[in-house]
Formats: structure tokens, C-alpha cells, sequence
């Protein structure tokens, strides 16, 4: 099998169908041995305080899940918050770590 390309998501919006989409591609991607990194943008990241299952699905895959640092301060939350194995980061680092990653906004 040839090396995997690396994927990006940004998940742009609370919507919890479109959460459950992220997860579910980041998923994928990481089963296969791709790196996988999903972005929690602003309101994006009220869903990571829900019990969705897929979030631990998707870290013991071996996906990346970021909270955006704005996101938490404008949802009035800090990391202490969010599901085991969620870090915190910028849109910036983000972007400037993407590499040859594709990019996918969701």
C-alpha cells in the first residue's frame, strides 16, 4: 500500500451531523495509517462537550482532535473541558504544520 497523504479537517460549524462526519473521515484516515489532525474552529468547538462516542474513536485511531483557543474562551470554556486526549491550538500553527496534508473544511 503506498504512503498515505496526511489529512486536515476543519470543522467550521457546530452542526452535530457534520461533527459526526469529521470524526468518522478522521477515523478512516488514521485506521489507515495516515496522519489526521481535525480543527475545532470557534463555535466548532461547543460539540467537543458533548458524550459523542466518535470522539474516542478518533483519538484511539490515532487522530489529532485540536479545540481552537478563541473557540474556548468565546464558549466561556477552558481545556480542563474537553474530552480526554483533545489538545488546544491556533489556526496559524495549524496551518503552518500542514505540509502535503489535504485539506478538507466540513
Amino acid at each position: 500500500m503506498p504512503v498515505m497523504r496526511g489529512l486536515t479537517i476543519l470543522v467550521a460549524t457546530a452542526d452535530p451531523e457534520r461533527f459526526r462526519m469529521a470524526l468518522t473521515l478522521a477515523s478512516a484516515n488514521a485506521a489507515l495509517g495516515g496522519r489526521t489532525r481535525v480543527y475545532f474552529h470557534e463555535a466548532a468547538v461547543g460539540v467537543l462537550a458533548t458524550s459523542e462516542p466518535m470522539i474516542g474513536t478518533a483519538v484511539e485511531t490515532g487522530a489529532a482532535l485540536i479545540a481552537c483557543q478563541t473557540g474556548l474562551a468565546m464558549a466561556g470554556m477552558d481545556a480542563s473541558a474537553l474530552p480526554p486526549g483533545v489538545e488546544t491550538g491556533g489556526l496559524v500553527g495549524l496551518l503552518a504544520d500542514l505540509g502535503d496534508d489535504r485539506l478538507d473544511t466540513i
